[in-house]
């Protein structure tokens, strides 16, 4: 909505990650380097490409070096940009501009452009990948030049972070004693900076409509409500204030098993996507796993992994949790995450494509690999390992993935529901396998045909949304007929309040990032089973998603 002339906006929004709250400062994000010059080469191609090549290998050390420096997601999307800056095909389009003329930086410019464009087109998992794909080509530029690369600035004091958009690199290596909040203006709820922003359970609202924000200026960003507030009133910080020493006092209340008022047990557990983050985990309050994400061993590879491999990442995993559940999606990779030996490929729509369960039937022997070297860590250790399918959409593909489980030694085979048509058949689904774990990002996304990476869309990737809501309640009611465990493995549940009603709804337990629990099991301890019904009614009966996280609140503060 545009704004009358003279007035000046005071409160900006976008799409918060976590529940902090910050105040600070401006900074804003030192820009990329200018786009280099279209004057053909004074050097010769050969020359030029050996700057170029000088260059990428450079960067790619450097990232490395900061992918040493941390852990978990941060080391993997270091990881991922270093080799992208060693694809043959991309050397190959670098070669093909400086033998037409191009300077180093103009060829490296042009070819990482073209690829960029490519995955935007492709929309997405790979839209979101574009932005990496840009850092790197800005940092190689500036390498080439001898400039400084894009970077996060250094005021001399704690600031809020205002960038068009973050990259992975960046991200990943934030002083924390200095970045007090991020902002974006581009990027949707899971692009890298949201990733690691929650990771690092770091205050952020990314794809906010906050460009006249000006350097220097105080501003409270509230993650929770998605808002950026300019030039607060006092008042204003004294609520912010006295909400930061809330959220300081849930995260230092002492350690429990979660569980509502009335004592009912709703077991807290952690979304993992690498072994190296289990003992934060565990620090954290992590009662279990429940959801651990395997495709760290296959992302990049021409090859699948040995089960030896395999086994050794496992059971680093189990023996962080001796005698806790542990739950274990195999592979959930297919035509959004290409991987060669499942026979990946370009597809239209590769949201509605051979993805998860799907690719892994085509293959079955690199799921066969992977529940061997399973059931061989879990023989080792003590933990009580489950595996879940991803993408399941059929009754035939949960009892054949069951089937296989069982005949690999795994007592307990799950399945992850997604898509509608998993949560419609959830009692015959159900009826396949041990338990059911919704994963309310993707359910959310094929529910509203939004897709959850597109930031245009952002409004429509709620799991506030009643008809969301309403299918997870389908799947609790069919997990409590049968007497059989529905878990929440998607961010959703970091929500303190979207929690309480899930369980409502008839979750059995939560997964979330690690740094969420302490909050929800906070959440969870103000309300008893009956007031969770109860607000899981206000929210079904709304008709839309801020209708229904307003009448959740009411119902909330009415039974406290």
């Amino acid at each position: 909505m545009p704004i009358e002339p003279g007035v000046v906006e005071v409160e900006f929004n976008g799409i918060g990650v976590g529940r902090g709250v910050a105040i600070g400062p401006v900074a804003w994000m030192s820009p990329p380097p200018p786009e280099p010059s279209t004057a053909a080469s004074g050097r010769g191609p050969e020359l030029e490409l050996e700057r170029a090549q000088t260059a990428a290998a450079e960067v790619a050390r450097e990232l490395r070096r900061r992918a040493a420096s941390v852990e978990g997601a941060a080391a993997e999307v270091l990881e991922a940009q270093a080799l992208m800056l060693e694809d043959p095909a991309v050397h190959a389009s670098v070669g093909e501009h400086v033998a037409r003329g191009a300077t180093a930086e103009r060829a490296v410019f042009e070819a990482f452009a073209g690829y960029r464009e490519l995955l935007t087109g492709m929309g997405g998992y790979l839209a979101e990948r574009a932005a990496d794909l840009a850092d790197v080509s800005q940092r190689v530029i500036a390498e080439l030049s001898g400039a400084p690369a894009p970077g996060v600035p250094d005021p001399g004091h704690p600031f809020v972070l205002v960038a068009h958009d973050l990259a992975p690199a960046d991200t990943a290596t934030l002083d924390l004693d200095r970045v007090l909040a991020v902002v974006t203006l581009e990027g949707g709820p899971t692009s890298h900076t949201a990733i690691l922003a929650r990771e690092k359970a770091l205050v952020a609202i990314v794809g906010a409509d906050a460009s006249a924000l000006m350097e220097g200026e105080t501003v409270i960003v509230d993650a929770e409500n998605g808002r950026i507030v300019r030039d607060p009133s006092d008042d204003e910080i004294a609520a912010a204030v006295a909400r930061q020493e809330e959220l300081a006092a849930e995260a230092t209340a002492p350690i429990e098993p979660g569980r509502l008022a009335d004592g009912t047990p709703v077991p807290l557990l952690a979304n993992l996507g690498d072994p190296a983050g289990a003992e934060e985990a565990v620090r954290l309050g992590a009662e279990g796993v429940g959801l651990f994400r395997t495709e760290f061993l296959f992302l990049g590879s021409e090859v699948a992994p040995s089960r030896a491999v395999q086994e050794e990442a496992y059971e680093r995993l189990l023996a962080a949790f001796p005698d806790r559940k542990v739950v274990v999606r195999v592979l959930d990779a297919g035509a959004d995450k290409p991987l060669a030996f499942l026979g990946g490929r370009h597809e239209e729509n590769p949201a509605l494509g051979m993805r998860g369960i799907r690719a892994l039937r085509r293959t079955e022997p690199v799921l066969r690999d992977q529940l061997d070297a399973l059931a061989a860590a879990a023989a080792r250790t003590h933990a009580r390992l489950e595996v879940m399918a991803p993408m399941i959409a059929t009754v035939e593909e949960a009892a054949w993935f069951a089937e296989i489980a069982h005949g690999a030694g795994l007592p307990v085979a799950g399945v992850m529901v997604e898509v509608p048509a998993a949560a419609l058949l959830a009692d015959r689904l159900l009826a396949a396998v041990e338990f059911a774990s919704i994963g309310t990002n993707d359910l959310t996304q094929y529910t509203m045909a939004a897709d959850r990476l597109l930031g245009e869309v952002a409004e429509l990737q709620d799991p506030w949304h009643p008809a969301v809501l309403g299918l997870v309640g389908a799947v609790g009611a069919a997990g409590a007929q049968l007497g059989k465990p529905v878990g929440i493995c998607g961010e959703a549940a970091a929500d303190p309040l979207l929690a309480v009603v899930l369980v409502g709804l008839g979750a059995t337990s939560l997964s979330m990032s690690p740094s969420a629990l302490a909050g929800v099991r906070a959440g969870l301890l103000r309300h008893s089973a009956a007031d969770a019904r109860a607000i899981a009614e206000a929210a079904l009966a709304a008709d839309g998603s801020a209708s229904a996280r307003s009448a959740a609140k009411a119902a909330s503060d009415a039974r406290r």
